[in-house]
């Protein structure tokens, strides 16, 4: 099983002097000389070199006390995860698929090797705990594919201590930069290899962002880049269960999917079309397993909040029961889509459609007509939709109604979103107002859909002989939440529809 660690490090460009005096450091007792280790480490990338353009690295090292294979993510400046495997011949399954939204149908193959001779210190304070480990590297690269390039550097590299203060870090550069080192140029030595070790004449260009956006066309696609980027880098974090990384992704595509709703005049919906079909089929995947989730978590918590004299039968095991079968079985349905043709092929299709868009005559001109309009008519859609709801009673049609008005605020949120770099303070006051309503409506659907999960568990509970007393008390609770939610709306939606100038 591969492990994950969270690396913290900075590294530093170094002569041959070898490292300088650390034991002036604040909080430094000693300086321990830990000898040299002998490192020999294979780097794997597809042949143009994706995992590098992500600056994510995998490889195979022997040597050292971590021997194994290493996939590093990143997560900021000069952070990575580090998720580490046993050695292997061949890159473990679990690392493949960690590094698929990159590869998808690509190979992965050897394209650096790495010798290093790493002269190790730990830095330690008076009680002996470690606080950093200084390598000074003599580092030996050779290129393996692409090109047949050898390159030699030596630097310094000092990785924080497992749940130490970064700020340490700062305190050991002040003293580095004062004996004359400075912070490495190349962001990890893998970068630094396949800079140097390239064939002159195929050395690639540095990579360019897009430039500011001018048309409105530019705008819309700067944001569909930005939901396309989001999707293929939280895919290894939905493989690994990260925290709400299910719920960043499922955003991210219903993001992509209502921008080719709202701005049907900037792109031809005639292609978009299909692509947001795949994306609500991606979403609807990702959300089984994420509305149990809020279910659960809602459930729980009222129930915890009742006193002991409420609490009737053995509701508690049959909700947690009911939860843990639902998220085994939704996560390996999620996997199951992430290594699917289907995914693969629709994240090849975004890439297609970010690098060629099907932009319409609009697109061209000048972004604040043309983005303000767009947003309006959405904006216009969630009004009747919400006064629509409000005229009907109490019950099933105005839940729906509540419903369908709430997808919809969604949808002008992220369309405000999308206006905001040109139309400034409006747009961006929507969006805060489509929030608070999103947030809302939010908690009303929840409570729809926890009185039907209530009913469903009271059932099996009943027929299994159990008291049917607790749901009910939950199930009126909810009715009281659900009709809270009605009464403020109409006070909100004044206080929006006043607020909102665009």
């Amino acid at each position: 099983m591969a492990e994950t660690k969270r690396e913290i490090e900075r590294k530093y460009e170094s002569d041959d002097s070898g490292l300088p005096d650390l034991t002036g450091v604040a909080g430094v007792a000693s300086v321990l000389d830990k000898g040299v280790a002998e490192l020999d480490a294979t780097y794997y990338d597809t042949s143009d070199l994706r995992l590098a353009a992500a600056s994510i690295t995998l490889r195979r090292r022997t040597g050292g006390s971590d021997a194994g294979w290493h996939l590093k993510l990143p997560v900021g400046p000069g952070v990575r995860d580090e998720i580490q495997a046993p050695l292997s011949d061949t890159v473990p399954d679990e690392l493949a698929g960690l590094v698929r939204s990159r590869v998808r149908a690509g190979q992965l193959v050897a394209v650096i090797r790495l010798r290093s001779d790493r002269d190790v210190r730990d830095l330690v304070d008076e009680g002996g705990q470690l606080l950093a480990e200084v390598g000074v590297d003599a580092v030996r690269a050779e290129r393996l594919f692409g090109g047949e390039g050898t390159a030699q550097w030596t630097e310094i590299e000092v990785e924080l201590a497992d749940g130490g203060d970064p700020a340490f870090l700062d305190t050991v550069e002040k003293r580095l930069r004062k004996a004359g080192v400075r912070p490495s140029k190349s962001a990890s030595k893998l970068a630094r290899a396949l800079a140097e070790t390239a064939p002159r004449r195929k050395r690639p260009k540095a990579a360019t962002e897009p430039g500011d956006p001018v048309t409105a066309g530019d705008h819309v696609m700067a944001y569909v880049r930005a939901q396309r980027d989001a999707i293929v880098e939280l895919d290894p974090a939905v493989r690994r269960d990260a925290e709400d990384s299910v719920h960043d992704m499922r955003v991210a595509t219903r993001r992509l999917r209502s921008t080719f709703r709202s701005f049907p005049k900037v792109l031809d919906r005639t292609v978009t079309d299909e692509v947001g079909a795949e994306l609500k089929w991606l979403a609807g995947e990702l959300g089984v397993g994420r509305d149990q989730e809020v279910l659960t978590e809602r459930l729980t918590t009222a129930l915890d909040e009742l006193s002991a004299t409420l609490v009737s039968g053995p509701i508690r095991e049959r909700l947690n029961s009911w939860a843990g079968a639902g998220h085994g079985g939704s996560r390996r349905r999620v996997l199951g889509v992430l290594d699917s043709k289907r995914y693969l092929t629709l994240l090849d299709t975004l890439d297609a459609l970010v690098a060629d868009p099907p932009l319409q005559k609009a697109a061209g001109r000048k972004p604040s007509k043309v983005l303000a309009k767009a947003v309006r008519k959405d904006f216009g859609k969630v009004s009747a939709l919400v006064e629509e709801a409000m005229e009907q009673p109490p019950g099933h049609d105005r839940d729906l109604g509540l419903h369908e008005a709430r997808k919809k605020a969604k949808r002008t949120r992220y369309a405000a979103e999308t206006a905001a770099p040109v139309l400034g303070g409006p747009a961006k006051g929507l969006v805060k107002s489509m929030k608070s309503l999103q947030s809302l409506l939010g908690d009303h659907q929840d409570s729809v859909m926890a009185r039907q999960t209530l009913r469903e568990l009271s059932a099996v509970a009943h027929a299994a002989g159990e008291s049917s007393f607790t749901y009910g008390v939950l199930y009126g609770r909810e009715e009281h939440r659900a009709a809270v939610v009605e009464a403020e709306l109409p006070g909100m939606w004044a206080s929006v529809r006043s607020g909102t100038d665009i």
